[in-house]
């Protein structure tokens, strides 16, 4: 089997990642490690993937060209779940001026002096574009909500901060993503579904590994006592926010190449169904290339 009959059998797995309407979600019925029939194995992933990057590289290239769609992903996951790694491997072949990765970590002053969602409008992707939010606004529904002192820190007028906080702001959230998509800004919101038990293996690994101690941050394994906290959080903010125009995935992540495959699977589904064309030339212009070819043709 080569590498695009791997990205099709990916696409097939992918699409039971998908969560469209939120109502009845619920975060155990998804597997941190996936399904047996799932696992594709190292090498065979690898394969998988480089058929997506390269798929990937095609369909970027025509949405940069028709300038009329433009493209968010949002990833958003526990510590050490893999979303910097996801991103580095399915966004390899990608063209740099097309593609813009933004992470947000904790929000700067001025970033503290306007709205919550102000910091990620200013950098969504423009039309010919892909953005990735490494982390988004839905940290603000996510460990602002967890850890309550974070919100008592974003300067709100006490009148403002009410029990129904969340709700106003999955209000917010979901009339936001349906301005965008009706705008032309196609949306793919991925979880990133890490297991306890393999989120302290990897830290573990981090721990040991000289090289990878950057990586490690004392918080993080604070925070593990908050998982259920985060879990709730993390359903909740799924089944609140999941539309057709703007779906979840949750992608099971203790399998990282299982992981990446299904990333990479998704997002170029997503863009073949948004039939992207090289603009077409008009006659006056093919007329304008066909004098330029001559005059070049012409020169001594």
């Amino acid at each position: 089997m080569d590498g695009d009959d791997l990205l099709d059998d990916a696409r097939r797995l992918a699409r039971r990642t998908r969560v469209e309407e939120g109502g009845g979600f619920r975060l155990s019925d998804h597997d941190p490690a996936g399904s047996v029939g799932d696992r594709l194995g190292k090498e065979r992933a690898k394969e998988a993937i480089a058929a997506g990057v390269r798929r990937l590289a095609e369909l970027q290239d025509r949405l940069y060209a028709q300038d009329r769609w433009s493209v968010l992903v949002v990833f958003q996951a526990m510590d050490a779940a893999g979303k910097d790694g996801v991103i580095k491997h399915v966004m390899s072949g990608v063209n740099p001026q097309g593609c813009e990765v933004h992470p947000f970590k904790a929000p700067s002053d001025e970033e503290l002096d306007h709205d919550w969602m102000w910091r990620c409008a200013r950098v969504l992707p423009s039309r010919g574009k892909i953005g990735i939010f490494n982390r988004s606004y839905y940290e603000e529904v996510l460990v602002v909500r967890v850890r309550r002192e974070i919100l008592r820190a974003q300067k709100l007028p006490p009148s403002l901060v009410t029990e129904r906080i969340w709700e106003e702001r999955f209000e917010d959230i979901r009339a936001w993503e349906k301005h965008l998509a009706r705008n032309g800004t196609r949306i793919l919101k991925f979880f990133l579904n890490v297991s306890p038990a393999e989120q302290k293996r990897r830290f573990l690994e981090r721990l040991e590994d000289p090289e990878k101690h950057w990586k490690f941050a004392e918080a993080d394994v604070r925070e593990r006592g908050r998982w259920d906290e985060y879990m709730q959080a993390y359903e909740e903010a799924i089944r609140a926010t999941s539309a057709p125009h703007a779906p979840w995935h949750v992608v099971p992540a203790d399998d990282k190449w299982l992981c990446r495959t299904l990333v990479a699977a998704t997002i170029v589904e997503a863009l073949e169904g948004l039939d992207l064309q090289y603009p077409k030339v008009s006659p006056e212009r093919r007329g304008e290339l066909d004098a330029a070819r001559r005059s070049l043709l012409e020169e001594a």
